[in-house]
């Protein structure tokens, strides 16, 4: 505990002395901890700027707030652009391990086995970070020959740390929204727990290492690409060995063009990648700044790190789907309604303003095809007008944008004259595209067919559970002859109802299950048929509407 509080006073102590006390003051911390004087280095002069003061101040915090920073900094759905821009040039020099606990570390998590890396293994570090550190080696031979590997060794107390910040974040994070309804709008407490679960994912090498399998089952058979093979004798939740991935940094315009690389030809062809890993595999790499992509002298694309990633899942493709076909539609009224519904799946109608502000951005560019709509620009636009809404993407949708954003820089960087909207428009269609084709009308269908079996399957226990309220005098109810006729008569339509709807969603059901199994045959189903059955089901589900007008 006493750990805890002298954590505390450190964080009031940076904070006042950067300048930053009125955040000690809103948070309540000094009622927590008093700063009892300020370390002895110097705050930063007058007149520098908040956010400067705060991206010093998460520089002497240490690595988890630097690493909560370069993340926030990506956000522009939530940061003004002044705070995003400053918090990106967050660094994160944290010393290195010295080699001798380096080397125990891999002792301790590979046993003998560790023998052979660690007679190879370069002491001098091939780079630093706050949660590992990377050495080059060779791995005893293997097929016949010595493997050029390198291995990421999780520091030593990093776990104990990490928690106890997080902790700390956590709750810094309610008071901010305890003291400021402002603040409380942007939801600091989910963003902080959103990080948790990314700082906690980077902590554990096994899944780092399961994320580099799938990328490499993802891209198998694709010559553009090399995803490095994970040793799994020689790796652990600790330490982490892989293939050596050699080749220029893709950023380094002038080293390609010397290799006789066509960067133009390359800045489309990572951004394909980098689109498909989004569009087709729904599963992508999170972090793609070049340190991360090197150009092999094969040609290959070599892509590294893979601590940092993101899933799209079913439900959040559907919203994006419906975003893209209101944006196609150039339909205002339908995009408010799914973006919202993509920020915040609970919400019952989209804040008053948004729908007009949408509509005033497309009209800036209803003119212009998809291919030429200058992404980036458009993002931080989306990004203010979410902002001013109190609206915050989900973790998953913030790092897709994030990888697009980017994906252009790097684009750019490579061809002054890369448009990332003309690689996009393809995939887009494809997807919006795909959520049409038979197969996914069907899952549709299965799916609503299957709700409404469960409700008109449920419906039963919850009149029970009314009776047995009844039963034991929860409330008194009063009846006269003819309000008792009516009523049998109102529970006779709604038997009618309940037993239509079932049959209802068993017809759709039916359908979906046929569809699913043999998505191609449907094509060669006789069209009166096909009509004939859709006919039914619609029939019953407008006997429904029709009835349920009159349910009073």
């Amino acid at each position: 505990m006493s750990a805890r509080r002298d954590r505390f006073r450190f964080i009031v102590e940076t904070l006042t002395r950067h300048g930053l006390g009125f955040a000690v003051d809103s948070l309540g911390l000094d009622r927590i901890v008093s700063a009892g004087g300020s370390p002895g280095r110097p705050g930063p002069p007058r007149g520098v700027s908040v956010p400067v003061r705060v991206r010093l101040a998460l520089e002497d915090l240490g690595a988890v707030y630097i690493k909560f920073g370069q993340i926030v900094s990506t956000r522009t759905d939530v940061l003004p652009p002044e705070y995003a821009a400053e918090l990106a040039r967050l660094q994160d020099a944290s010393p290195p391990v010295p080699a001798a606990g380096i080397r125990a570390v891999i002792s301790e998590e590979l046993g003998p086995a560790a023998a052979g890396l660690l007679a190879a293994l370069d002491d001098v570090p091939l780079a630093t970070g706050s949660i590992g550190q990377v050495h080059t080696a060779i791995l005893e031979p293997d097929a016949g020959r010595p493997a050029d590997v390198v291995v990421k060794v999780r520091r030593p107390g990093v776990v104990a740390q990490v928690n106890e910040d997080l902790e700390i974040m956590a709750e810094l994070a309610k008071r901010a929204e305890q003291a400021s309804a402002a603040v409380a709008g942007y939801r600091p407490a989910a963003l902080v727990d959103e990080f948790a679960q990314t700082m906690r994912a980077e902590l554990d090498y096994v899944q780092e290492a399961g994320n580099a399998e799938r990328f490499a089952a993802n891209f198998a058979g694709d010559s553009r690409v090399h995803i490095p093979r994970v040793y799994w004798n020689a790796t652990t939740s600790r330490v982490l060995t892989m293939e050596r991935i050699r080749g220029i940094k893709i950023n380094d315009a002038a080293a390609l063009r010397e290799a006789g690389i066509d960067t133009g030809a390359l800045a489309v062809e990572a951004c394909n990648v980098l689109l498909k890993m989004v569009f087709e595999d729904g599963f992508f790499h999170a972090d793609p700044h070049p340190g991360n992509f090197f150009v092999e002298a094969d040609g290959r694309l070599g892509i590294i790190d893979f601590g940092m990633v993101g899933t799209i899942s079913d439900t959040l493709r559907g919203g994006l789907v419906r975003v893209l076909l209101a944006v196609a539609d150039r339909d205002a009224r339908r995009l408010a309604a799914a973006v919202n519904q993509l920020c915040d799946p609970g919400a019952v109608g989209a804040p008053a303003g948004l729908e007009a502000g949408l509509g005033r951005l497309m009209e800036r560019y209803q003119d212009r095809p998809l291919a030429e709509v200058p992404v980036v620009p458009v993002i931080a636009e989306l990004a203010a007008l979410l902002r001013g809404h109190r609206l915050r993407l989900p973790r998953e949708t913030a790092l897709m944008v994030k990888m697009l954003v980017m994906a252009d820089g790097l684009g750019k960087q490579l061809d002054p004259g890369f448009e990332l909207a003309s690689q996009l428009a393809p995939f887009t269609r494809s997807v919006i595209l795909a959520s049409l084709s038979p197969a996914a009308l069907a899952e549709r269908f299965k799916t609503l067919g299957w709700e409404a079996l469960r409700l008109g399957t449920e419906a039963p226990e919850m009149i029970r559970r009314v009776v047995d309220v009844l039963e034991r005098g929860g409330f008194d109810v009063h009846f006269r002859a003819e309000e008792l006729d009516r009523l049998m008569d109102r529970a006779e339509k709604s038997g009618n109802r309940i037993v239509a709807g079932l049959i209802t969603a068993a017809l759709i059901n039916a359908v979906g299950e046929l569809v699913a199994m043999q998505p191609d045959r449907w094509r060669n189903w006789p069209q009166a048929l096909f009509a004939a059955g859709i006919g039914g089901v619609g029939a019953l589900g407008t006997y429904l509407a029709l009835t349920a007008r009159h349910r009073r």
